[in-house]
């Protein structure tokens, strides 16, 4: 795992570790914060079919499913 500051998500880019329905690549579009501002989850979208996902921010630092940037 490797640690991630919330804050900083928005507009990341990601590459999923093992791909479905051409979907590989994805960018961090929003982020959804609680009442006190905090980042709890992400809209992340597929680069191929412009797809969203939200997932808690925290998904983001299992490298099984997450590798950070688009390789």
């Amino acid at each position: 795992m490797h640690t991630i500051n919330p804050s900083k998500l928005h507009h990341s880019k990601w590459t999923a570790a093992q791909p479905s329905n051409k979907e590989k690549h994805f960018m961090v579009t929003q982020l959804l914060r609680d009442e006190e501002e905090n980042v709890v989850e992400v809209v992340i979208e597929a680069v191929y079919s412009h797809r969203e996902l939200i997932l808690p921010w925290q998904s983001l630092k299992d490298d099984s499913v997450w590798k950070v940037g688009w390789r």
